[in-house]
């Protein structure tokens, strides 16, 4: 653990280090303003790993305090540095086209061109205060319900009309409590879904300590009951002990790698869940495999498969499921990461069709580390089942 803080913390040391050079020197500052400047860039640098690493070990009221002070801040820093990024990417274009075209996109005179850094600098400052601000107080509302359609090919009558309550990424920790679940709560009950669905990383912490503020998700209602998949974050806070609290505390069940048969008015679904993508890392039995989920299934009305990543679906098409539910991406959460992560995800948030098989990726019922949402809201699923030719009609 020493070890991994140490290497995190000279990590953050020379991000910091680089967003220091490009926002704080260029500027006019007085010797005092500019060390005082600096002192705070290294202070951030070892409080922000401390935030998610250290911090949460302790479980005192002080330090949710100050994780959620951390938070705030590592949300600002992330903005600052991510518009700072593309500000460079501008310079430097700037600069390629300035060589090119002959035309004076970036001034040659030094002072001009120190000024015109330090507007855009100010802009930086301005741009990520605007933002965050914004994102901070979007993240503090309920998420909204989202409502649509799964289109079927061969769905049986008595399967029209099935509804699923799906909420994902809770994140129950220092900044999300139990008032905030019992909200969420209230609302999907008010939806009268035949099924609740939870696609994992529902914590962040142990169950020692997040039990009371989970408890209100004991109350779930749906015709079939609570199902549960595990997330990458349960592996992080002990994914026995939420297992266990999953099931004996809280009435979910929760599906490791298995699957069960429902009967709804004569027709069958088959419900298979999986551990998330990255648990045989950290818990070997947990094997993340869609095959092995349905394993010996009967043939069903209908697959339906828990998967907190969506990458499952890769294999998932390959047996026979239906509709796959998942979380995980946050949607990128807020600018501009709602943005760039769709550079990197194949699947990032709603409906996608592949090879056969729906994909649906709620975007996060609350949010993970800073309280920020902005270009991706956080959201209560609501998904009802439909033969394909009534939709089409």
């Amino acid at each position: 653990m020493l070890m991994f803080f140490a290497v995190v913390v000279v990590l953050s040391t020379l991000l910091h280090a680089v967003l220091g050079w490009r926002l704080i020197e260029p500027a006019a500052l007085s010797p005092t303003l500019r060390a005082l400047a600096w002192a705070a860039m290294g202070l951030h640098a070892v409080a922000m790993p401390c935030t998610f690493l250290l911090l949460p070990q302790s479980g005192s009221r002080w330090a949710d305090t100050l994780q959620w002070v951390g938070y705030v801040l590592m949300g600002f820093w992330s903005l600052l540095f991510a518009f700072t990024f593309l500000r460079d990417l501008g310079w430097m274009l700037g600069l390629a086209l300035t060589k090119i075209s002959g035309q004076s996109f970036i001034p040659h005179d030094p002072e001009r061109r120190r000024a015109m850094l330090h507007t855009l600098n100010l802009g930086v400052f301005a741009l990520t205060l605007g933002v965050g601000g914004a994102a901070l107080a979007k993240s503090r509302q309920l998420a909204k319900v989202v409502a649509l359609k799964i289109p079927i090919a061969g769905l049986p009558p008595a399967l029209q009309g099935f509804r699923i309550a799906q909420i994902s990424d809770l994140h129950v920790g220092p900044t999300i409590r139990r008032e905030h679940m019992q909200a969420v709560v209230d609302v999907v009950n008010s939806l009268d879904a035949d099924l609740v669905a939870v696609t994992g990383d529902l914590i962040d912490g142990p169950v020692s300590r997040l039990a009371p503020h989970v408890a209100p998700l004991a109350d779930l209602k749906g015709r079939h009951g609570t199902w549960f998949c595990t997330g990458n974050h349960e592996y992080y806070s002990g994914v026995e002990e939420w297992v266990a609290h999953c099931g004996d505390a809280l009435g979910m069940t929760v599906l490791n790698d298995e699957h069960r048969v429902l009967e709804h008015d004569g027709a069958r679904i088959v419900i298979g869940g999986v551990t998330d993508i990255t648990a045989p890392a950290m818990h070997p039995a947990h094997v993340s495999s869609p095959t092995q989920a349905f394993a010996g299934a009967p043939v069903g009305d209908l697959r339906l498969l828990l998967a907190h990543q969506p990458e499952s679906a890769y294999e998932a098409s390959r047996n026979g499921v239906h509709l796959q539910l998942s979380g995980h991406t946050h949607g990128g959460q807020y600018l501009p990461f709602s943005w760039l992560i769709r550079l990197v995800k194949p699947f990032v948030k709603g409906l996608y069709s592949f090879r056969g098989l729906w994909v649906y990726v709620n975007p996060g019922t609350t949010y993970w580390g800073p309280p920020m949402r902005l270009g991706s809201q956080q959201e209560i699923t609501l998904l009802e089942l439909v033969a394909a030719e009534s939709h089409r009609g």
